[in-house]
């Protein structure tokens, strides 16, 4: 005989009663499964993927999987985390796959519509992110692997074009044979020039003083000294630092030295200036900011337009509707890449505020994605509580909702991830990860089914978590169709 045991997905006829003896039991049909999964009537559908059932059979199906964009930006929810090991999750993959098919969405959508949408994205990795304006040309694939992959956007309801309207910024280098600050060719640096898509970002003091907080983001500061220093810094009537008496990081440097000195007595009826903060401290302050701005031409007098700088906070002010903007970090060191991170999340969530609504030529679509891997680098459990970073990243996934800023994060480890960053995710996904991982308290809410389905889940594979699904779903998403490195 054969014995079934079946979980109920959904019952369309509201019958409870045991299924009878010999009673026909058959394969659903493609209509039936979408029924079966409440996938039948989802709002405002956003393609994440294709469901496949009786896999390896002749009745095999594949099912296009929607969820409701409103839970993935907002404003009924909003933010997604993606967690999986290195390589075989393909983590950066399903990200950019999710944003290929949102800005699929809104380039559809007329020019002067209210809901638009647009992507800041930051490459972490080699040159991985930089040519997804590029077409993938397969060439390392097997012979028919283009024409397979483009079947499978078509069936998705996708084009099979690589992203559009992409603008790349680099850390300025004023000599990339030299000194390279990016992991891209010096040709492919001048041909992007060229075309106008790529900008070398740097910071000037004068602009960019109120941001050097990024730089103590792994610095544990339980008195608040560095803060304090910061503060004294960007405060305009400061005797040291206000009334612009220093212009240049040179000055800037120069002036923390001469206060990192040993404090030379003072005379009767002297004036105390800034000994409310001792040596040490300054001295602290001092050896992180030289490491960070000495020597690297990232940090240097304003950006001259017509040699293709910028200020990274300015680009960002004028991102407009379907741009995508990628800002390559992955020749930084950490503390490097966490400032440019925090500068440009601090300036998008200030930009969706309102603080430059003023300035000439600012108007912000209603929505930015950002997407970020290694998430785990700015909002670990582990990160300092004073972390400027974290208070961003907080603020961004428990109040960005409303504003319409996005965030797409990355990281192998799930469980190492702030709980109210996880927390405020509405949507989740689980790719591959070992039985370590799954033994965490943070998968204890997932069923014993799923947790080992995740030791076994194979490239391209994901369990989706969303509001709208009755229960986890495993999707596949379509190798990348921008250029692969």
């Amino acid at each position: 005989m054969n014995y079934v045991e079946a979980s109920v997905s959904f019952n369309d006829k509201n019958l409870y009663t045991p299924v009878h003896n010999n009673a026909p039991v058959y394969l659903a049909s493609a209509s039936e499964i979408t029924l079966a999964l409440g996938l039948d009537k989802i709002q405002n559908p956003l393609v994440c993927g294709s469901l496949k059932m009786y896999e390896g059979t002749s009745d095999e199906i594949v099912l296009p999987v929607n969820l409701n964009s409103k839970f993935i930006l907002g404003k009924e929810g909003a933010h997604l985390n993606i967690s999986g090991i290195s390589g075989l999750a393909s983590k950066t993959s399903y990200a950019m796959f999710l944003m290929k098919s949102i800005q699929d969405q809104y380039l559809k959508k007329p020019v002067d519509s209210e809901e638009n949408v647009a992507f800041v994205i930051f490459n972490v990795k080699g040159r991985d992110l930089m040519a997804i304006d590029r077409p993938n040309d397969f060439s390392q694939d097997p012979a028919g692997e283009q024409q397979r992959v483009y079947k499978e956007y078509k069936e998705l309801g996708l084009n099979t074009e690589p992203f559009r309207q992409v603008k790349y910024f680099i850390p300025y280098s004023s000599d990339l044979s030299a000194k390279q600050s990016t992991y891209i060719p010096k040709a492919d640096v001048e041909e992007y020039i060229r075309e106008g898509q790529l900008f070398k970002f740097k910071y000037s003091y004068e602009d960019d003083k109120e941001s050097l907080e990024m730089l103590f983001a792994d610095i544990d500061d339980p008195q608040q000294t560095m803060e304090a220093i910061i503060s004294k810094i960007i405060d305009e009537t400061d005797p040291d630092f206000g009334n612009g008496c220093i212009t240049t990081w040179q000055g800037f440097r120069e002036k923390v030295d001469e206060l990192s000195q040993k404090s030379q007595p003072q005379s009767k009826g002297q004036a105390r200036t800034s000994n409310e903060i001792s040596v040490l401290s300054w001295r602290k302050f001092k050896r992180i900011v030289n490491k960070a701005t000495k020597n690297d031409d990232m940090f240097a007098n304003r950006a001259n337009i017509r040699n293709h700088e910028c200020r990274l906070a300015d680009a960002i002010k004028h991102i407009s509707s379907n741009d995508v903007y990628v800002i390559d970090i992955a020749k930084l060191p950490e503390d490097k890449q966490a400032f440019v991170f925090g500068d440009a999340v601090r300036t998008i969530y200030n930009l969706k505020l309102g603080e430059y609504d003023g300035e000439q030529g600012i108007n912000p679509p209603s929505r930015i994605v950002v997407f970020i891997d290694e998430l785990n680098k700015y909002a670990s459990k582990d990160t300092p509580k004073t972390s400027p970073i974290l208070r961003e990243i907080l603020d961004v996934t428990e109040r960005g909702r409303s504003l319409g800023v996005i965030l797409f994060g990355a990281e192998q480890f799930r469980s190492n991830i702030h709980q109210r960053v996880t927390g405020n995710c509405s949507t989740h996904a689980y790719g591959r990860t070992n039985s370590i991982e799954t033994a965490t308290k943070d998968y204890s809410s997932l069923p014993s089914t799923y947790k080992n389905m995740l030791t076994r889940l194979e490239q391209g594979d994901y369990l989706i978590q969303n509001p709208i699904f009755r229960s986890l779903l495993k999707i596949h998403f379509p190798k990348p169709i921008y250029k692969q490195f």
